[in-house]
């Protein structure tokens, strides 16, 4: 009676071992349930909002925080720096592994007060600000083939009736047959996270190049792109409305940017804002409190450090492209640049 057992038992044991190996894997058909989102507003009035969402048979969550900003969180919880003070309304998608999705929605007032740590009101008529500023001096383009030669006279760079104007003249100069000026606080002020606004009115003939823009203070040890890039505003003369917003770094050098754009009115006849709020979560880019670019920041980017300013105006070169034959000069005017905490 043992050996019949035996025998029989064997088959059996096969064949439910067998079974196993072929059941398919179980599919998640059911969507997430019982899905909650709360917010925590913080009472310093910094803009930061810690959110938490949790949802029954949910694997990760979408936030849409309200303002343009956006992020896809395993956990379902993040804290989220609002720049501007308003009512936003927070949208999450909790979703599981198939795909099925769940959303809640909240509505949550943020206040920011900001502290403002520099600026240049460029009120102080003649040279800009000698312990603020200096200058980029010469010909070549930086890599851009622009056909400008960049000087320091007060021709090409001047603050007058409390703007600061960089005028871009046709002229043979030192083998170039345009000058500009290219000014900088390298050296002089530079710094890591904050809220930049300045106010502008930009140049309108075709050709031109205007910029502002921030560079990472390691450039004279860590070669461009590795030392990040943020150009806060670029403009060209043939498409004077449309506004550029653009970060550079490795993989992402010269047209591979990492940007946006945004279509405003009269950019050539009135001052507009143009706004960089900086932190260790984002880089986002405004025109006139209008969001249009916002690029998630992490430890493996060069975008944690301090940065330094550049104004100036390029003529032609690659971005630029073709200088209008009937081109005599222009003028970019800055009524401010402020950097707040």
């Amino acid at each position: 009676m043992k050996y019949i057992l035996s025998f029989v038992l064997l088959p059996f044991l096969v064949v439910v071992s067998s079974c196993t190996k072929s059941d398919p894997s179980p599919t998640n058909n059911t969507a997430p349930t019982n899905l909650t989102l709360s917010a925590v507003v913080s009472t310093d009035s910094s803009g930061n909002v810690s959110f938490t969402a949790s949802a029954t048979n949910a694997t990760n969550y979408d936030f849409d925080f309200g303002d343009g900003g956006s992020l896809n969180v395993v956990s379902g919880i993040t804290t989220y720096k609002y720049a501007n003070s308003g009512t936003y309304t927070v949208n999450v998608i909790a979703k599981n592994t198939s795909g099925l999705i769940t959303t809640k929605s909240i509505q949550i007032t943020v206040v920011v007060t900001q502290a403002a740590i520099w600026s240049d009101e460029f009120n102080i008529n003649g040279a800009p600000d000698a312990s603020k500023w200096t200058y980029d001096l010469g010909a070549g383009g930086w890599g851009n083939s622009e056909l400008q030669y960049y000087t320091n006279r007060s021709s090409n760079v001047v603050v007058q009736n409390g703007v600061l104007k960089i005028t871009a003249v046709k002229e043979s100069y030192s083998g170039s047959s345009y000058t500009s000026a290219r000014i900088k606080s390298q050296g002089l002020y530079a710094f890591t996270y904050g809220r930049i606004e300045i106010s502008a009115k930009l140049p309108s003939a075709l050709g031109t190049w205007p910029a502002l823009w921030m560079l990472g203070s390691n450039i004279t040890n860590t070669a461009w792109p590795a030392c990040g890039e943020m150009d806060i505003m670029e403009q060209k003369g043939n498409e004077l409305n449309k506004i550029y917003g653009t970060i550079h770094y490795p993989g992402h050098s010269g047209g591979g940017g990492v940007g946006s754009t945004l279509t405003i009115a009269n950019a050539s006849t009135q001052f507009h804002k143009y706004t960089l709020d900086w932190s260790a979560a984002a880089i986002k880019m405004y025109v006139d409190n209008v969001l249009y670019l916002t690029v998630p920041n992490s430890s493996s980017l060069p975008f944690n450090q301090n940065f330094f300013f550049i104004i100036n105006m390029a003529m032609g070169g690659t971005f630029g492209g073709t200088i209008s034959p009937s081109f005599t000069s222009d003028t970019m005017e800055v009524d401010y640049i402020r950097v707040y905490k």
